[in-house]
């Protein structure tokens, strides 16, 4: 990460306001408590700015004046917040967006009558199954998949600095078939080179009889010698744009002596994962 700046902001727990979650679901947020002296919220990060600025208009720092903002800039459009204000979340009413007036219930589900288009009817495109970019093969027998784990979010920027999830899920592994362990020399608690075309991840082998034993397993929360993006494939879906985090084709190799994972769960976290997910779906 790069800049000039770095303006520290108060956490989630520290401030006051809403939330919608992936369901259109706005939450009411409470503080639970006061963030470190001289932290200050986005809000009054935004409006300190456009103070300093001068920036036209007004910039307020109280949630609840932005949210009702929100409400009126976006009545009428599809993701509408006319209707839902403080005293009915207060309130305790469940209410998904679109909530186009203060009378109306909530939109749980979108589109139990009719799809988003003039005619209401859905669009079903046909997609032609495509191979991934890279097959297994000339010295890279197995492929890698990336995944989560629970005690970790992303790359781990936030949850490897928490001592108890840190103390559950310390390093970064590769979950092998016990077979194809075997066949390269590795055994459980082993730390193996995971080798692509592109570089190279050291992790600890962990054996998990239920794997397809052409098919390694990677989480990709760690850093330095341990990230899973060593290996991966930078191609992209010709559609979607999404890298091909998914498959890369890998060999396993016993990782030199005197070679750890201290670097890997130490080292800062890469640049997070695509807000979207990446095709990093939960595991």
């Amino acid at each position: 990460m790069r800049a000039d700046v770095l303006l520290p902001v108060a956490q989630w727990a520290e401030e006051e306001g809403t939330m919608t979650n992936l369901e259109g679901r706005v939450l009411r947020r409470r503080r639970a408590l006061a963030p470190p002296p001289g932290v200050r919220t986005d809000l009054e990060v935004i409006a300190g700015l456009a103070s300093a600025l001068d920036a036209p208009g007004e910039f307020p720092a109280d949630p609840r004046t932005v949210f009702d903002e929100l409400r009126r800039a976006s009545a009428g459009g599809i993701a509408d917040y006319a209707g839902v204000s403080y005293d009915r979340l207060d309130a305790g009413e469940a209410l998904h967006w679109p909530v186009p007036a203060d009378d109306h219930p909530g939109t749980p589900r979108l589109f139990t009558d009719r799809f988003g288009h003039p005619d209401g009817r859905a669009r079903m495109l046909p997609v032609d199954h495509v191979e991934p970019d890279e097959g297994t093969g000339g010295g890279y027998p197995l492929t890698a998949t990336t995944g989560r784990v629970l005690a970790h979010y992303q790359s781990g920027a936030q949850t490897r600095r928490v001592a108890e999830l840190a103390e559950v899920s310390p390093e970064v592994f590769v979950e092998v078939h016990p077979d194809t362990a075997a066949r390269h020399r590795l055994a459980e608690g082993d730390l193996a080179d995971v080798v692509s075309r592109r570089g190279t991840t050291t992790a600890r082998v962990r054996c998990v009889p239920t794997l397809r034993p052409d098919t390694v397993f990677l989480p990709f929360h760690f850093g330095g010698t341990g990230a899973a993006n060593n290996v991966t494939n930078p191609a992209l879906d010709p559609v979607s744009r999404m890298p091909e985090f998914k498959v890369a084709a890998v060999r396993l190799e016993p990782a030199p002596t005197g070679r750890d994972t201290s670097d890997a769960a130490g080292a800062r976290p890469e640049a997070e994962p695509s807000p979207t997910g990446a095709g990093r779906s939960a595991r």
